[in-house]
């Protein structure tokens, strides 16, 4: 009665649209120079890889290689290789060989230059001249050449600073 006030129906909310969020654009730097790009390395196959020549292999030519071989079937030429040679029982090289080191289950005919060492194992033959620093020849191996026994580099440069330091003190 006394200040009564007369309730009005209230009416529903109304919903209005959010505004869209402004565009904002913008001007990109200018290029000054060239910009660096990225460079990805081409995968490096293991050291530790082994290359086999099958025993249904022929192979004439010369083979140059980062990688192990092992040779159980014919190989005819030369062979280079950063790593190591193996011949297996079935395997023929008629090639001069460079490697680093040699292992001889089987028939090899060329000469061999080797870095580490050579073996010739029981039932290997090899015939022709052997360049290397460290030889080991099985009983019952086949060997036909001269041995020419290299002493590697850095060995002879640690003689010669042992050489210069005693100098040195005598002085």
């Amino acid at each position: 009665m006394w200040n009564k006030r007369e309730e009005v129906p209230s009416a529903p909310p109304v919903q209005r649209p959010t505004p869209p969020e402004p565009i904002v654009t913008s001007t990109p730097a200018p290029v000054t120079g060239p910009q660096p790009v990225a460079v990805r390395e081409a995968p490096k196959a293991p050291v530790s890889s082994r290359v086999t020549i099958g025993p249904s292999m022929i192979i004439k030519g010369d083979i140059v290689s980062s990688e192990e071989i092992f040779v159980d079937g014919e190989v005819e030429g030369k062979l280079e290789l950063q790593h190591g040679l193996t011949v297996g029982p079935n395997g023929k090289v008629r090639a001069n060989i460079k490697a680093r080191e040699v292992v001889v289950s089987g028939d090899v005919r060329g000469n061999v230059v080797v870095t580490d060492k050579i073996t010739i194992h029981r039932n290997g033959s090899l015939i022709g001249d052997i360049k290397t620093a460290g030889i080991v020849i099985d009983d019952g191996a086949y060997f036909k050449g001269s041995i020419d026994i290299i002493r590697s580099a850095a060995p002879t440069k640690a003689v010669e600073a042992k050489a210069a330091t005693a100098t040195a003190k005598a002085s």
